[in-house]
C-alpha cells in the first residue's frame, strides 16, 4: 500500500489559512446573527462541497456500501444505550423535553446505524453489510475552541459502519484503509502521520479489559500487514474502542484527525445486535466505524490551506472559465458554457464587463481552465485553452477540448492536461 513521501517542512506545498482565503474566495462565511461556530456556505463552497460529497458516495458504492439517512435527533434513552451520554455527555448539547420524553440532537451517527441494523434480521451470507450516510450531528464546543470550518457545532460527517463477523474485521479495515488512500490521492493531500489510538487511564473509556484488548490486536495486525508507519498514542481512542487515526496539518504545523478506522465490540452487545450464522445459532457481529475524509467541514478547511484555492480540476468550484475577447463572440462563449453544463462541467462566462482579456486572466488565475474565444475561434468553433499551471494548447475544437477535460474529471486526476500536451507560456 502506497501513500507516497510525507513532504518535510511541507514541501512542494504552499499553506493558506483557511479562515481569510475561505472568505476571499467566497466559499463560507459566519454572521453572529447565526451563531458561533454555525457557518455557512456560498454557492463555489457549496459546489465544492457537493462535489466531494458526491466523490465519497461514488466510492462507497462501488466498495458496496448501501447509503440511508436517519434523524439528526434520537431519545436520550439511545445515547444511554450506546454509552454516549455517561462517556460523551459534555460534548452534547442538552436534552430538549418534548412531552414525556427527552430528546437529543446527535453527536454521532452510530447509534443510528446500530438500531437501523437491528431492525431486519440478518444471515451470516449478508456479511459484511456496509451501511454509510453522510449526515448531520453536532457538539456542544465551547466558543474559544471555535475556528472557521476545523472546530464547529454542526457538523456534516463522513461516516460508514460495517457489520460482519470477526474474521472479517481485517480485511474490512483494510479496505477502508484502501479506501481512504485512494481518495487522499484523488484531493492531492498527503497523511501526516498514522495513529494507533488506544485509551488511558480514567472513566472515560467503558471497562471493559478483554474487549479492548481484542480490538487493538485487531487494528494492530491491520497496521502492521500494511507496512505504514505508526505510532501509538494512549487516551486518544473512542470511548467504546481504539481507531488508527490518519492525521494531517494546519499551517502552523498543528495536527488533526481527518480520517478514522474504528473496532467496536461494545455497541453491538448493548444493542444486543445479532445475525444467525451457518449453525443456525445467534451470533454477535462485530461494528467497524469507518469515515474516508471525516467532516466535509474539516476536510474543506484541509484542501483550501493544501491548494491555496488552486483545487483539482475536478474538485474546482469553477472548472473552466470562459473568456470571449470582444461582445461579438459573447454568443459563442455562453454556448460553451452551456455544453459545459450539459457534460457536467462547471463554467462560466467572464465577459468584458469584468475589464480587459489580461484582467480577466490575472481574475481567474485559480481556475484550472480558461478558454479564451476570438473571431478566429468563434468562426470556426474552435477554442484556445490556457492552464492554471502557465502552459497553454493550441487552439482545437471546442468539442475535442471538453472531451478531455471531462475525461480528467471523470477520473478524478490531479493533472490538468496529458502531459506534452501543451506547450509552456512564452514572451
Amino acid at each position: 500500500m502506497s501513500w507516497g513521501r510525507s513532504p518535510s517542512v511541507r514541501e512542494e506545498t504552499t499553506m493558506h489559512d483557511h479562515r481569510r482565503l475561505g472568505r476571499e474566495l467566497e466559499l463560507f462565511d459566519t454572521d453572529p446573527l447565526i451563531g458561533a461556530g454555525l457557518p455557512y456556505w456560498l454557492p463555489d463552497g457549496a459546489a465544492l462541497r457537493h462535489t466531494l460529497e458526491e466523490y465519497v458516495r461514488g466510492a462507497e458504492r462501488r466498495a458496496g456500501y448501501r447509503h440511508v439517512y436517519s434523524p439528526v435527533l434520537g431519545k436520550r434513552e439511545l445515547y444511554e444505550i450506546s454509552g454516549h451520554w455517561s462517556h460523551y455527555s459534555d460534548d452534547m448539547f442538552p436534552p430538549m423535553d418534548l412531552g414525556s420524553e427527552q430528546v437529543v440532537l446527535r453527536p454521532s451517527l452510530c447509534p443510528h446505524h446500530a438500531v437501523i441494523y437491528r431492525s431486519r434480521a440478518h444471515s451470516y451470507r449478508e456479511l459484511p453489510l456496509r451501511m454509510a450516510e453522510l449526515g448531520g450531528m453536532y457538539r456542544s464546543e465551547l466558543s474559544g475552541v471555535l475556528g472557521g470550518l476545523t472546530r464547529v457545532r454542526a457538523i456534516q460527517l463522513n461516516d460508514a459502519h460495517i457489520f460482519c463477523t470477526l474474521d472479517q474485521v481485517a480485511d474490512e479495515a483494510r479496505g477502508a484503509l484502501d479506501m481512504i488512500r485512494q481518495a487522499y490521492e484523488a484531493l492531492g493531500i498527503r497523511p501526516a502521520r498514522f495513529r494507533l489510538s488506544l485509551p488511558g487511564p480514567g472513566g472515560k473509556y467503558v471497562a471493559a479489559p478483554e474487549m479492548w484488548r481484542r480490538s487493538t490486536a485487531l487494528l494492530t495486525e491491520v497496521l502492521d500487514a500494511s507496512g505504514l508507519p505508526y505510532e501509538a498514542a494512549e487516551d486518544e481512542a473512542a470511548f467504546y474502542g481504539p481507531k488508527i487515526d490518519v492525521q494531517v496539518e494546519d499551517p502552523a504545523g498543528r495536527e488533526s484527525t481527518m480520517s478514522t478506522v474504528q473496532v467496536d465490540f461494545h455497541q453491538p452487545e448493548r444493542f444486543g445486535l445479532h445475525y444467525t450464522g451457518a449453525d443456525g445459532a445467534k451470533h454477535r457481529p462485530v461494528m467497524v466505524h469507518r469515515s474516508i475524509i471525516g467532516s466535509v467541514e474539516r476536510a474543506v478547511a484541509h484542501l483550501v490551506e493544501q491548494h491555496g484555492g488552486a483545487f483539482p480540476g475536478w474538485l474546482a468550484p469553477v472548472q473552466l472559465m470562459v473568456m470571449p475577447v470582444s461582445d461579438a463572440e459573447l454568443p459563442q462563449a455562453e454556448a460553451l458554457a452551456g455544453r459545459c453544463a450539459g457534460m457536467g462541467l462547471r463554467a462560466e462566462v467572464s465577459g468584458r464587463e469584468h475589464g480587459s482579456l489580461g484582467a480577466r486572466i490575472r481574475r481567474a488565475r485559480l481556475v484550472p481552465y480558461q478558454a479564451v474565444i476570438g473571431a478566429a475561434e468563434a468562426a470556426d468553433g474552435l477554442v484556445a485553452l490556457r492552464l492554471r499551471d502557465g502552459r497553454r494548447l493550441d487552439p482545437a475544437p471546442a468539442g475535442e477540448v471538453l472531451a478531455r477535460i471531462g475525461a480528467l474529471a471523470a477520473a478524478h486526476s490531479t493533472a490538468l492536461w496529458d502531459d506534452g500536451a501543451a506547450e509552456p507560456v512564452r514572451g
